[in-house]
């Protein structure tokens, strides 16, 4: 019974992160939402007896798409500071 509780609080975690990177519009907590989904999946894996398989989910999904993704997001512009430079600018001219 606890097992079928446990489980079913990290699927209700899971799809609530899932909610959450899909609406979220700043990109980089998005991402850290998604790689919370994949942790919680690499744990939900160790609990179906697969810790092969969660081992890797952890490696790749959490730890590895995670930082390439959080690397890219620092390395772009974004929206926010591109629209601060530009008011910037015109407060500047005048």
């Amino acid at each position: 019974m606890i097992y079928f509780i446990l489980i079913s609080v990290l699927l209700l975690l899971m799809i609530a992160a899932s909610v959450y990177s899909i609406i979220q519009k700043d990109l980089l907590y998005a991402v850290l939402a998604t790689g919370i989904i994949s942790l919680i999946l690499s744990i939900l894996y160790y609990l179906l007896q697969a810790p092969d398989v969660a081992l890797t989910e952890a490696a790749i999904g959490v730890a590895l798409t995670t930082i390439i993704f959080v690397i890219t997001i620092r390395n772009t512009v974004r929206m926010e500071d591109e629209s601060d430079k530009k008011e910037k600018f015109k407060s500047a001219v005048k």
